[in-house]
């Protein structure tokens, strides 16, 4: 979501290093913290000594200092003598970049995305879950919006957020309920409050198909979110569509806005399964149409109505 404010009872995101399961062989150590040590490095970071690592990752700094001496001389760090500090290196964003190319709803989805938040002069965002945070994968904004506050790459917390709480509410009950274990041990007193909250937004997506946030996660910031489950068992993911509150009322989000987000989740779906073409002409691609009726109405008028036409 977009817009000013402080957040509050924000929630955990990040969780300590990696721990080596239990009789488990096929599990490298060695592996696993040099992975860690690359997803320390945030987008607000500049460079990262060794002491730093150490401390995000808890890991032992002697163990650090291996690891980045290794990372660079593979390709994925850059140390700068002057500070004798690192950096991610280009070899690294090419990993992310990857990803991301392979996430096909991200391609899929980005037109219906963009024309929603055109519609609701608001921010539109698909994403994951990482860890304790939900990612973002693909984000859209309103032509009118100057400045994103969050954008692909950035992480919001998963318990206090719509987006979040729309992908705990669709994920299998054995993920969930060690979700929630990870949750209660690093809220501490605040769990109780956290877990009502959550428990609502699984009501409120049981009922309506989305749910919302009416300044929760950051107080001065509205939003509705939905989930989505992918037909090839790939995964689950959530949008969500966010703005200050003064332009996104709690009315306006439940009546008009959350109803034509569920409407978007059903279009990719139908894409997604190929139960429909999708959008195929360029003024359609830019500017999707979000008027009710059937699945195939909304997402497949392109192609077959020409067809029919001719």
């Amino acid at each position: 979501m977009t817009g000013p404010g402080s957040t509050r009872n924000a929630g955990p995101i990040d969780e300590p290093g990696p721990v080596a399961p239990e009789h488990d062989r096929k599990f490298v150590v060695a592996l696993a913290r040099g992975l860690e040590v690359m997803r320390v490095f945030r987008a607000r970071d500049g460079l990262l000594g060794n002491a730093e690592i150490a401390e995000r990752t808890g890991l032992p700094k002697p163990t650090v200092s291996r690891l980045t001496y290794t990372l660079t001389r593979l390709g994925y760090l850059v140390h700068v003598p002057r500070f004798n500090k690192y950096q991610l290196a280009p070899a690294a964003m090419a990993l992310g970049y990857t990803a991301l190319a392979h996430i096909g709803i991200r391609h899929i989805a980005r037109p219906y995305m963009q024309g929603l938040a055109d519609y609701a002069t608001a921010s539109v965002a698909l994403g994951a879950r990482d860890r304790l945070a939900v990612i973002y994968v693909q984000h859209c904004l309103s032509s009118s919006i100057q400045q994103a506050r969050l954008d692909v790459g950035s992480r919001i917390p998963i318990a206090t957020t719509a987006i979040g709480r729309a992908l705990i509410s669709v994920m299998p009950d054995e993920e969930r309920g060690e979700l929630f274990e990870r949750l209660a041990e690093r809220a501490g007193d605040d769990w109780p409050e956290m877990r009502d909250g959550i428990d609502r937004a699984m009501t409120e997506i049981r009922k309506h198909g989305f749910t919302w946030s009416v300044g929760e996660w950051i107080e001065d910031v509205n939003g509705v979110a939905a989930p989505i489950v992918m037909p090839d068992g790939s995964g689950v993911y959530a949008f969500n569509c966010g703005a200050p509150s003064y332009s996104l009322s709690r009315d306006r989000l439940v009546n008009d806005i959350g109803p034509r987000l569920l409407e978007m989740v059903r279009t990719v779906e139908s894409i997604l399964s190929g139960r429909a073409d999708g959008l195929d002409d360029e003024e359609n691609y830019r500017t999707p149409v979000f008027q009710g009726g059937t699945r195939a109405q909304s997402s497949a008028g392109g192609r077959s109505a020409r067809r029919r036409r001719s």
